[in-house]
Protein backbone atom coordinates (compact mmCIF):
# COMPACT_ATOMS: atom_id res chain seq x y z
CA UNK A 1 0.00 0.00 0.00
CA UNK A 2 1.08 3.60 -0.62
CA UNK A 3 2.35 5.50 1.83
CA UNK A 4 0.30 8.00 1.81
CA UNK A 5 -2.70 6.26 1.61
CA UNK A 6 -1.22 3.96 4.72
CA UNK A 7 -1.17 7.38 6.54
CA UNK A 8 -5.04 8.13 5.43
CA UNK A 9 -6.30 4.70 7.50
CA UNK A 10 -4.21 5.57 10.18
CA UNK A 11 -5.89 8.74 10.07
CA UNK A 12 -9.45 6.75 10.21
CA UNK A 13 -8.21 4.96 13.36
CA UNK A 14 -7.10 8.18 14.89
CA UNK A 15 -10.95 9.59 14.55
CA UNK A 16 -10.09 12.10 12.09
CA UNK A 17 -12.40 11.07 8.92
CA UNK A 18 -11.86 14.18 7.34
CA UNK A 19 -8.19 13.95 7.02
CA UNK A 20 -8.04 10.61 5.90
CA UNK A 21 -10.58 11.76 2.57
CA UNK A 22 -8.37 14.69 2.29
CA UNK A 23 -5.26 12.55 1.76
CA UNK A 24 -6.99 9.79 -0.08
CA UNK A 25 -8.74 12.34 -2.07
CA UNK A 26 -5.23 13.92 -3.43
CA UNK A 27 -3.89 10.44 -4.40
CA UNK A 28 -7.46 9.95 -6.27
CA UNK A 29 -6.48 13.00 -8.06
CA UNK A 30 -3.60 11.75 -9.02
CA UNK A 31 -4.82 8.25 -9.65
CA UNK A 32 -8.50 8.10 -10.89
CA UNK A 33 -8.45 4.29 -10.48
CA UNK A 34 -7.24 4.03 -7.06
CA UNK A 35 -9.82 2.03 -4.96
CA UNK A 36 -7.81 2.04 -2.17
CA UNK A 37 -8.82 6.24 -2.46
CA UNK A 38 -12.09 5.91 -3.48
CA UNK A 39 -12.98 3.09 -0.60
CA UNK A 40 -11.21 5.57 2.11
CA UNK A 41 -13.06 8.68 0.19
CA UNK A 42 -16.00 6.73 0.62
CA UNK A 43 -15.19 5.63 4.54
CA UNK A 44 -14.49 8.83 5.25
CA UNK A 45 -17.32 10.50 3.72
CA UNK A 46 -19.47 8.16 5.79
CA UNK A 47 -17.91 8.79 8.90
CA UNK A 48 -18.49 12.55 8.58
CA UNK A 49 -22.19 11.93 7.79
CA UNK A 50 -22.34 12.18 4.30
CA UNK A 51 -23.62 8.72 3.95
CA UNK A 52 -25.36 9.08 0.57
CA UNK A 53 -21.92 10.20 -1.00
CA UNK A 54 -19.94 7.86 1.10
CA UNK A 55 -21.81 4.91 -0.83
CA UNK A 56 -20.92 5.73 -4.11
CA UNK A 57 -17.35 6.48 -3.48
CA UNK A 58 -17.89 2.70 -2.10
CA UNK A 59 -19.52 1.32 -5.14
CA UNK A 60 -16.59 3.04 -7.01
CA UNK A 61 -14.01 1.29 -5.51
CA UNK A 62 -16.00 -2.11 -5.26
CA UNK A 63 -16.05 -1.68 -9.43
CA UNK A 64 -12.17 -0.69 -8.96
CA UNK A 65 -11.07 -3.20 -7.01
CA UNK A 66 -12.32 -6.86 -5.76
CA UNK A 67 -11.89 -6.69 -2.07
CA UNK A 68 -14.35 -8.51 1.19
CA UNK A 69 -13.34 -4.88 2.95
CA UNK A 70 -14.60 -3.20 0.28
CA UNK A 71 -17.84 -4.67 -0.49
CA UNK A 72 -18.65 -5.81 3.58
CA UNK A 73 -18.39 -1.37 4.13
CA UNK A 74 -20.59 -0.89 0.73
CA UNK A 75 -23.27 -3.64 2.15
CA UNK A 76 -23.45 -1.90 5.61
CA UNK A 77 -23.68 1.41 4.08
CA UNK A 78 -26.50 -0.17 1.56
CA UNK A 79 -28.44 -1.07 4.91
CA UNK A 80 -27.88 2.22 6.74
CA UNK A 81 -29.79 3.87 3.11
CA UNK A 82 -32.15 0.76 3.37
CA UNK A 83 -31.25 -0.85 0.00
CA UNK A 84 -31.41 -4.48 1.38
CA UNK A 85 -31.76 -6.06 -2.08
CA UNK A 86 -27.91 -4.49 -3.11
CA UNK A 87 -26.86 -5.12 0.13
CA UNK A 88 -27.46 -8.95 0.07
CA UNK A 89 -25.84 -8.68 -3.74
CA UNK A 90 -22.63 -7.06 -1.83
CA UNK A 91 -22.72 -9.66 0.74
CA UNK A 92 -22.40 -12.64 -1.77
CA UNK A 93 -19.80 -10.62 -3.71
CA UNK A 94 -17.68 -10.44 0.15
CA UNK A 95 -18.11 -14.43 -0.02
CA UNK A 96 -16.95 -14.53 -3.25
CA UNK A 97 -13.97 -12.78 -2.12
CA UNK A 98 -13.12 -14.95 0.89
CA UNK A 99 -13.75 -18.25 -1.00
CA UNK A 100 -11.44 -17.20 -3.43
CA UNK A 101 -8.50 -17.40 -0.12
CA UNK A 102 -8.76 -13.38 0.52
CA UNK A 103 -7.91 -13.05 4.36
CA UNK A 104 -10.18 -10.37 6.04
CA UNK A 105 -9.47 -8.92 9.27
CA UNK A 106 -11.90 -8.85 12.51
CA UNK A 107 -13.36 -5.71 11.53
CA UNK A 108 -14.19 -6.84 8.09
CA UNK A 109 -15.77 -10.15 9.99
CA UNK A 110 -17.77 -8.35 12.28
CA UNK A 111 -18.88 -6.03 9.79
CA UNK A 112 -20.16 -8.65 7.48
CA UNK A 113 -21.86 -10.58 10.62
CA UNK A 114 -23.68 -7.21 10.98
CA UNK A 115 -24.83 -6.94 7.93
CA UNK A 116 -26.22 -10.32 7.88
CA UNK A 117 -27.84 -9.82 11.00
CA UNK A 118 -29.34 -6.50 9.82
CA UNK A 119 -30.88 -8.82 6.97
CA UNK A 120 -32.16 -11.43 9.76
CA UNK A 121 -29.81 -13.98 8.12
CA UNK A 122 -28.19 -14.84 11.50
CA UNK A 123 -27.24 -17.85 10.49
CA UNK A 124 -24.94 -16.98 8.35
CA UNK A 125 -23.71 -14.30 10.17
CA UNK A 126 -22.17 -16.50 13.09
CA UNK A 127 -19.05 -17.78 11.48
CA UNK A 128 -18.00 -14.44 10.50
CA UNK A 129 -18.62 -13.35 14.47
CA UNK A 130 -16.51 -16.22 15.61
CA UNK A 131 -13.66 -15.16 13.06
CA UNK A 132 -13.89 -11.59 14.34
CA UNK A 133 -13.21 -13.03 17.89
CA UNK A 134 -11.01 -15.23 17.09
CA UNK A 135 -9.29 -12.91 15.26
CA UNK A 136 -9.72 -10.01 17.54
CA UNK A 137 -10.42 -11.92 20.98
CA UNK A 138 -10.10 -9.01 23.06
CA UNK A 139 -12.54 -6.89 21.46
CA UNK A 140 -15.33 -6.90 23.46
CA UNK A 141 -18.31 -5.77 20.77
CA UNK A 142 -16.90 -8.76 18.65
CA UNK A 143 -17.63 -11.35 21.65
CA UNK A 144 -21.11 -9.80 22.47
CA UNK A 145 -22.35 -9.87 18.60
CA UNK A 146 -21.07 -13.66 18.18
CA UNK A 147 -23.24 -14.33 21.78
CA UNK A 148 -26.11 -13.01 20.54
CA UNK A 149 -26.55 -14.09 17.14
CA UNK A 150 -25.91 -17.78 18.92
CA UNK A 151 -28.82 -16.85 20.82
CA UNK A 152 -30.96 -15.85 17.83
CA UNK A 153 -30.66 -19.31 16.36
CA UNK A 154 -31.51 -21.26 19.53
CA UNK A 155 -27.42 -22.52 20.32
CA UNK A 156 -29.02 -21.25 24.02
CA UNK A 157 -25.90 -22.73 25.40
CA UNK A 158 -23.19 -21.80 23.15
CA UNK A 159 -24.33 -18.19 23.21
CA UNK A 160 -24.10 -18.34 27.57
CA UNK A 161 -20.47 -19.48 27.23
CA UNK A 162 -19.48 -17.15 24.96
CA UNK A 163 -21.41 -14.42 27.63
CA UNK A 164 -19.25 -15.85 30.15
CA UNK A 165 -16.24 -15.76 28.51
CA UNK A 166 -17.06 -11.94 27.78
CA UNK A 167 -18.04 -11.12 31.54
CA UNK A 168 -14.72 -12.72 32.45
CA UNK A 169 -12.50 -10.60 30.36
CA UNK A 170 -15.32 -7.52 31.34
CA UNK A 171 -17.11 -7.68 34.34
CA UNK A 172 -19.12 -4.50 34.16
CA UNK A 173 -20.04 -5.39 30.64
CA UNK A 174 -24.14 -4.40 31.51
CA UNK A 175 -25.75 -5.23 28.03
CA UNK A 176 -23.63 -8.66 28.31
CA UNK A 177 -25.54 -9.07 31.90
CA UNK A 178 -28.92 -8.04 30.57
CA UNK A 179 -28.89 -10.34 27.82
CA UNK A 180 -27.44 -13.32 29.70
CA UNK A 181 -30.52 -13.36 32.11
CA UNK A 182 -32.92 -13.24 29.52
CA UNK A 183 -31.89 -16.25 27.50
CA UNK A 184 -33.40 -18.72 30.04
CA UNK A 185 -35.29 -19.73 32.69
CA UNK A 186 -33.44 -18.78 36.43
CA UNK A 187 -32.98 -21.58 38.97
CA UNK A 188 -32.26 -21.28 42.87
CA UNK A 189 -29.21 -23.70 41.59
CA UNK A 190 -28.66 -21.62 38.26
CA UNK A 191 -28.55 -17.58 38.35
CA UNK A 192 -26.57 -14.34 38.08
CA UNK A 193 -28.35 -13.11 41.32
CA UNK A 194 -25.28 -12.27 43.39
CA UNK A 195 -22.97 -11.28 40.63
CA UNK A 196 -25.68 -8.76 39.31
CA UNK A 197 -26.48 -7.27 42.52
CA UNK A 198 -21.98 -6.70 42.61
CA UNK A 199 -22.30 -4.87 39.09
CA UNK A 200 -24.95 -2.75 39.73
CA UNK A 201 -23.43 -1.49 43.19
CA UNK A 202 -20.14 -0.46 41.50
CA UNK A 203 -22.19 0.46 37.95
CA UNK A 204 -22.57 4.62 37.48
CA UNK A 205 -23.18 5.15 33.99
CA UNK A 206 -27.24 5.52 33.72
CA UNK A 207 -27.60 3.19 30.95
CA UNK A 208 -25.36 0.44 33.04
CA UNK A 209 -27.41 0.47 35.98
CA UNK A 210 -30.72 0.57 33.61
CA UNK A 211 -29.42 -2.83 31.69
CA UNK A 212 -28.36 -3.94 35.04
CA UNK A 213 -31.51 -3.36 36.88
CA UNK A 214 -33.54 -4.87 34.31
CA UNK A 215 -31.57 -7.99 34.72
CA UNK A 216 -31.46 -7.97 38.16
CA UNK A 217 -35.65 -7.91 38.31
CA UNK A 218 -35.76 -10.59 35.42
CA UNK A 219 -33.73 -13.10 37.51
CA UNK A 220 -35.51 -12.20 40.99
CA UNK A 221 -39.28 -12.88 39.19
CA UNK A 222 -38.15 -16.07 37.44
CA UNK A 223 -36.65 -16.95 41.49
CA UNK A 224 -40.59 -16.47 42.82
CA UNK A 225 -39.07 -13.01 44.37
CA UNK A 226 -41.64 -10.67 42.48
CA UNK A 227 -41.76 -8.05 45.28
CA UNK A 228 -37.68 -7.26 45.19
CA UNK A 229 -38.16 -8.03 41.61
CA UNK A 230 -40.36 -4.99 40.54
CA UNK A 231 -38.85 -2.51 43.16
CA UNK A 232 -35.87 -2.94 40.66
CA UNK A 233 -37.89 -2.99 37.57
CA UNK A 234 -39.94 0.12 39.05
CA UNK A 235 -36.57 1.99 40.10
CA UNK A 236 -34.93 1.22 36.97
CA UNK A 237 -37.64 2.78 34.47
CA UNK A 238 -38.21 5.73 36.87
CA UNK A 239 -34.81 6.93 36.80
CA UNK A 240 -34.48 6.37 32.55
CA UNK A 241 -37.99 8.00 32.44
CA UNK A 242 -36.73 11.15 34.15
CA UNK A 243 -33.22 11.62 31.54
CA UNK A 244 -36.22 11.57 28.60
CA UNK A 245 -37.73 14.48 26.92
CA UNK A 246 -40.77 12.84 26.73
CA UNK A 247 -44.41 13.79 26.34
CA UNK A 248 -47.37 11.14 25.36
CA UNK A 249 -48.87 14.53 23.44
CA UNK A 250 -46.09 13.39 20.56
CA UNK A 251 -47.31 9.87 20.24
CA UNK A 252 -51.19 10.67 20.41
CA UNK A 253 -50.55 13.21 17.44
CA UNK A 254 -49.30 10.42 15.29
CA UNK A 255 -52.50 8.41 15.99
CA UNK A 256 -54.43 11.73 15.51
CA UNK A 257 -52.80 12.16 11.82
CA UNK A 258 -53.72 8.33 11.19
CA UNK A 259 -57.06 8.58 11.89
CA UNK A 260 -57.37 12.50 10.61
CA UNK A 261 -55.83 11.67 7.12
CA UNK A 262 -57.53 8.39 6.78
CA UNK A 263 -60.80 9.59 4.58
CA UNK A 264 -57.73 11.03 1.28
CA UNK A 265 -56.22 7.61 2.14
CA UNK A 266 -58.94 6.11 1.49
CA UNK A 267 -60.04 7.79 -1.36
CA UNK A 268 -56.64 7.65 -3.06
CA UNK A 269 -55.79 6.08 -6.12
CA UNK A 270 -54.39 2.25 -6.26
CA UNK A 271 -52.65 1.34 -9.24
CA UNK A 272 -51.61 -1.90 -10.44
CA UNK A 273 -51.57 -3.09 -6.51
CA UNK A 274 -49.10 -6.22 -5.52
CA UNK A 275 -51.34 -9.08 -5.78
CA UNK A 276 -49.25 -11.27 -3.38
CA UNK A 277 -50.62 -11.94 0.05
CA UNK A 278 -48.18 -11.50 2.74
CA UNK A 279 -49.58 -12.15 6.31
CA UNK A 280 -48.67 -8.72 8.86
CA UNK A 281 -48.38 -10.28 12.65
CA UNK A 282 -49.38 -6.39 14.73
CA UNK A 283 -50.37 -5.39 17.95
CA UNK A 284 -48.46 -3.90 20.47
CA UNK A 285 -45.28 -5.47 21.87
CA UNK A 286 -44.93 -8.06 24.10
CA UNK A 287 -48.77 -9.22 23.37
CA UNK A 288 -47.88 -12.53 22.01
CA UNK A 289 -46.99 -11.55 18.11
CA UNK A 290 -43.86 -13.99 18.01
CA UNK A 291 -45.99 -16.43 19.25
CA UNK A 292 -48.66 -16.17 16.44
CA UNK A 293 -45.42 -15.43 13.78
CA UNK A 294 -44.35 -18.65 15.10
CA UNK A 295 -47.17 -20.30 14.65
CA UNK A 296 -47.79 -19.11 11.34
CA UNK A 297 -44.16 -19.58 10.03
CA UNK A 298 -44.36 -23.41 10.96
CA UNK A 299 -46.81 -24.01 8.24
CA UNK A 300 -44.40 -25.48 5.36
CA UNK A 301 -45.67 -22.60 2.72
CA UNK A 302 -45.15 -20.10 5.05
CA UNK A 303 -41.55 -18.18 5.86
CA UNK A 304 -41.23 -15.74 8.68
CA UNK A 305 -39.39 -12.79 7.61
CA UNK A 306 -39.36 -11.77 11.29
CA UNK A 307 -39.50 -7.12 11.60
CA UNK A 308 -39.64 -6.09 8.43
CA UNK A 309 -39.08 -2.13 8.81
CA UNK A 310 -40.44 -2.17 4.97
CA UNK A 311 -43.91 -0.57 5.04
CA UNK A 312 -42.93 1.96 7.27
CA UNK A 313 -40.19 3.23 4.66
CA UNK A 314 -42.24 2.40 1.99
CA UNK A 315 -44.60 5.39 3.48
CA UNK A 316 -41.93 7.40 4.46
CA UNK A 317 -40.64 7.57 0.84
CA UNK A 318 -43.76 7.77 -0.46
CA UNK A 319 -44.24 11.09 1.37
CA UNK A 320 -41.04 12.41 0.16
CA UNK A 321 -40.90 14.49 3.80
CA UNK A 322 -37.30 15.41 4.79
CA UNK A 323 -38.21 14.70 9.01
CA UNK A 324 -35.94 12.81 10.97
CA UNK A 325 -38.14 10.23 11.86
CA UNK A 326 -39.59 7.41 10.00
CA UNK A 327 -43.51 8.53 11.13
CA UNK A 328 -44.79 12.05 12.17
CA UNK A 329 -47.86 13.79 11.61
CA UNK A 330 -46.13 15.46 8.40
CA UNK A 331 -45.47 12.14 7.13
CA UNK A 332 -48.67 10.61 7.24
CA UNK A 333 -50.77 13.40 5.93
CA UNK A 334 -47.97 13.77 2.46
CA UNK A 335 -48.55 9.96 2.01
CA UNK A 336 -52.10 9.78 2.76
CA UNK A 337 -52.63 11.03 -0.71
CA UNK A 338 -50.24 8.88 -2.62
CA UNK A 339 -50.96 5.91 -4.87
CA UNK A 340 -51.12 3.23 -2.44
CA UNK A 341 -50.68 0.95 -4.92
CA UNK A 342 -46.97 2.35 -5.11
CA UNK A 343 -46.72 1.76 -1.52
CA UNK A 344 -47.19 -1.70 -2.30
CA UNK A 345 -44.84 -2.40 -4.97
CA UNK A 346 -42.20 -0.47 -3.11
CA UNK A 347 -42.91 -2.75 0.07
CA UNK A 348 -42.80 -5.97 -2.10
CA UNK A 349 -39.35 -4.57 -3.40
CA UNK A 350 -37.65 -4.33 -0.27
CA UNK A 351 -39.37 -7.27 1.61
CA UNK A 352 -38.40 -9.79 -0.88
CA UNK A 353 -34.79 -9.12 -0.11
CA UNK A 354 -35.37 -10.92 3.40
CA UNK A 355 -37.07 -13.94 1.98
CA UNK A 356 -35.85 -16.69 -0.35
CA UNK A 357 -37.67 -16.60 -3.55
CA UNK A 358 -39.15 -20.66 -3.46
CA UNK A 359 -42.65 -19.67 -3.46
CA UNK A 360 -43.82 -19.96 -0.05
CA UNK A 361 -45.65 -16.81 1.35
CA UNK A 362 -44.12 -15.06 4.05
CA UNK A 363 -44.83 -12.93 7.26
CA UNK A 364 -43.98 -9.55 8.78
CA UNK A 365 -44.28 -9.34 12.20
CA UNK A 366 -43.43 -5.57 12.84
CA UNK A 367 -45.69 -4.97 15.90
CA UNK A 368 -46.19 -1.07 15.47
CA UNK A 369 -47.28 -1.79 11.55
CA UNK A 370 -51.01 -1.86 13.43
CA UNK A 371 -50.02 1.74 12.75
CA UNK A 372 -50.77 1.32 9.23
CA UNK A 373 -53.21 -1.24 8.97
CA UNK A 374 -55.27 0.70 7.07
CA UNK A 375 -52.64 1.63 4.52
CA UNK A 376 -51.67 -1.94 3.87
CA UNK A 377 -55.52 -3.21 3.24
CA UNK A 378 -55.54 -0.47 0.24
CA UNK A 379 -52.03 -0.84 -0.82
CA UNK A 380 -52.15 -5.05 -0.57
CA UNK A 381 -55.07 -5.88 -1.31
CA UNK A 382 -54.51 -9.87 -0.93
CA UNK A 383 -52.16 -9.10 2.23
CA UNK A 384 -53.93 -10.94 5.33
CA UNK A 385 -53.58 -8.69 8.98
CA UNK A 386 -53.61 -10.64 12.36
CA UNK A 387 -53.93 -8.13 15.09
CA UNK A 388 -52.95 -9.64 18.62
CA UNK A 389 -54.47 -8.30 21.68
CA UNK A 390 -53.89 -9.15 25.35
CA UNK A 391 -55.24 -8.34 28.71
CA UNK A 392 -55.25 -4.59 29.14
CA UNK A 393 -53.18 -4.46 31.93
CA UNK A 394 -51.17 -7.48 30.93
CA UNK A 395 -50.29 -5.44 28.28
CA UNK A 396 -48.92 -2.44 30.46
CA UNK A 397 -47.75 -4.56 32.69
CA UNK A 398 -45.50 -6.47 30.15
CA UNK A 399 -44.25 -3.39 28.01
CA UNK A 400 -43.19 -1.97 31.38
CA UNK A 401 -41.04 -5.04 31.96
CA UNK A 402 -39.73 -5.18 28.65
CA UNK A 403 -36.37 -2.90 27.89
CA UNK A 404 -36.53 -1.92 24.20
CA UNK A 405 -34.00 -0.29 22.56
CA UNK A 406 -32.98 3.10 24.41
CA UNK A 407 -31.75 4.52 21.45
CA UNK A 408 -35.21 4.30 20.09
CA UNK A 409 -37.37 7.14 20.90
CA UNK A 410 -40.72 5.24 19.77
CA UNK A 411 -40.55 3.36 23.13
CA UNK A 412 -40.27 6.41 24.90
CA UNK A 413 -43.79 5.35 26.14
CA UNK A 414 -42.59 2.18 27.82
CA UNK A 415 -40.89 3.16 31.29
CA UNK A 416 -44.36 5.04 32.68
CA UNK A 417 -47.15 2.73 33.65
CA UNK A 418 -49.35 5.64 33.01
CA UNK A 419 -47.63 6.67 29.63
CA UNK A 420 -48.03 3.14 28.76
CA UNK A 421 -52.03 2.88 29.47
CA UNK A 422 -51.97 6.19 27.80
CA UNK A 423 -50.90 4.63 24.31
CA UNK A 424 -52.77 1.43 25.00
CA UNK A 425 -56.24 3.36 24.97
CA UNK A 426 -55.03 4.75 21.66
CA UNK A 427 -54.38 1.36 20.36
CA UNK A 428 -57.68 0.39 21.56
CA UNK A 429 -59.47 3.28 19.55
CA UNK A 430 -57.00 2.99 16.54
CA UNK A 431 -57.54 -0.88 15.61
CA UNK A 432 -61.64 -0.37 16.49
CA UNK A 433 -61.04 2.48 14.08
CA UNK A 434 -59.48 0.19 11.20
CA UNK A 435 -62.25 -2.45 11.60
CA UNK A 436 -64.93 0.13 10.47
CA UNK A 437 -62.26 1.45 7.72
CA UNK A 438 -61.42 -1.90 6.17
CA UNK A 439 -63.88 -4.38 7.70
CA UNK A 440 -62.84 -8.18 7.37
CA UNK A 441 -59.29 -7.23 6.47
CA UNK A 442 -57.93 -7.37 10.23
CA UNK A 443 -58.56 -10.75 12.19
CA UNK A 444 -58.29 -9.93 16.03
CA UNK A 445 -56.46 -12.42 18.20
CA UNK A 446 -56.38 -12.49 22.18
CA UNK A 447 -53.33 -13.87 24.06
CA UNK A 448 -55.71 -15.52 26.24
CA UNK A 449 -58.21 -17.74 23.90
CA UNK A 450 -54.32 -19.12 22.32
CA UNK A 451 -53.89 -20.54 25.65
CA UNK A 452 -56.86 -21.73 26.25
CA UNK A 453 -57.11 -23.49 22.92
CA UNK A 454 -54.20 -23.88 20.64
CA UNK A 455 -55.70 -25.60 18.24
CA UNK A 456 -59.22 -23.66 17.96
CA UNK A 457 -57.37 -20.58 17.29
CA UNK A 458 -54.99 -22.30 15.10
CA UNK A 459 -57.67 -23.15 12.65
CA UNK A 460 -59.10 -19.44 12.76
CA UNK A 461 -55.37 -18.38 11.85
CA UNK A 462 -55.14 -20.39 8.86
CA UNK A 463 -58.86 -19.92 7.71
CA UNK A 464 -58.15 -16.28 7.22
CA UNK A 465 -54.66 -16.29 5.85
CA UNK A 466 -56.14 -18.62 3.24
CA UNK A 467 -54.05 -21.50 4.37
CA UNK A 468 -54.86 -24.99 4.26
CA UNK A 469 -54.75 -27.16 8.01
CA UNK A 470 -50.94 -27.90 8.93
CA UNK A 471 -50.23 -30.20 11.75
CA UNK A 472 -46.57 -28.54 12.01
CA UNK A 473 -48.68 -25.40 13.39
CA UNK A 474 -49.35 -27.04 16.57
CA UNK A 475 -45.51 -27.63 17.35
CA UNK A 476 -44.64 -24.18 16.78
CA UNK A 477 -41.81 -24.65 19.84
CA UNK A 478 -39.63 -27.14 17.74
CA UNK A 479 -39.27 -24.49 14.79
CA UNK A 480 -35.86 -24.13 14.20
CA UNK A 481 -35.67 -20.67 12.30
CA UNK A 482 -34.19 -17.86 14.15
CA UNK A 483 -36.02 -15.72 16.76
CA UNK A 484 -34.52 -12.08 17.31
CA UNK A 485 -37.05 -10.91 19.49
CA UNK A 486 -37.71 -10.81 23.25
CA UNK A 487 -39.81 -13.66 23.39
CA UNK A 488 -36.79 -16.27 22.11
CA UNK A 489 -36.67 -18.25 24.85
CA UNK A 490 -40.65 -17.99 25.40
CA UNK A 491 -41.42 -19.06 21.76
CA UNK A 492 -39.05 -22.49 21.95
CA UNK A 493 -41.21 -23.90 24.92
CA UNK A 494 -44.82 -25.18 24.01
CA UNK A 495 -48.04 -23.34 25.09
CA UNK A 496 -47.72 -22.36 29.24
CA UNK A 497 -50.17 -20.51 31.17
CA UNK A 498 -48.37 -18.59 33.68
CA UNK A 499 -47.78 -15.25 31.60
CA UNK A 500 -51.88 -14.97 32.28
CA UNK A 501 -52.97 -11.97 34.71
CA UNK A 502 -49.33 -11.50 36.13
CA UNK A 503 -50.84 -8.20 36.33
CA UNK A 504 -52.67 -8.80 39.17
CA UNK A 505 -48.89 -9.91 41.55
CA UNK A 506 -48.52 -5.95 41.42
CA UNK A 507 -52.12 -4.86 41.15
CA UNK A 508 -51.66 -1.82 43.82
CA UNK A 509 -48.68 -0.12 42.27
CA UNK A 510 -50.55 -0.81 38.20
CA UNK A 511 -53.47 0.81 40.09
CA UNK A 512 -53.06 4.45 38.08
CA UNK A 513 -52.48 2.23 34.41
CA UNK A 514 -55.98 0.48 35.90
CA UNK A 515 -57.66 4.06 36.10
CA UNK A 516 -56.66 5.64 32.96
CA UNK A 517 -57.89 2.49 31.23
CA UNK A 518 -61.09 2.50 33.18
CA UNK A 519 -61.73 6.63 32.62
CA UNK A 520 -61.31 6.08 28.50
CA UNK A 521 -64.47 3.06 29.02
CA UNK A 522 -61.90 -0.07 28.70
CA UNK A 523 -62.97 -2.62 30.90
CA UNK A 524 -60.31 -4.83 33.21
CA UNK A 525 -62.29 -7.31 35.50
Amino acid sequence: MRPDLRQARHALARGEPLQARQIAAAVAAREPRSAEAHFLMGIGDVTLGNVGGGTALLQAATELGRSAEYFAQFARCLLLLRRDGEAAAALREAEACLVAGEKADALTRDTLGCAYARLTEHEASIPHFAAAVRATPDDMQFRYNHAVALSFVGRVADSEQAFEALLARAPGHARAHHTLAGLRRQTAERNHVPRLRAALAAAREPEARLLLGYALSKELEDLGETEESFRWLWDANAAHRRTLPYSFARDAEVFDAMEANWPVCAAAPVTDPPQDAPIFVIGMPRTGTTLVDRILSSHPDVVGAGELQAFPIAVKLASRTRSRTVLDPETIMHAAGKDQGAIGRAYMQRALAHVPQDGRRFSDKLPGNFLYAGMIARALPQARIVCLRRHPMDTVLSNFKNLFATTSRYYDYSYSIEDIAEYYVRFDRLMRFWQQAVPGRVLEVRYEEIVADQEGVTRRLLAHCGLDWADACLSFHTNASPVSTPSAAQVRRPIYRDALARWRRHAAALEPARRILERHGIAID
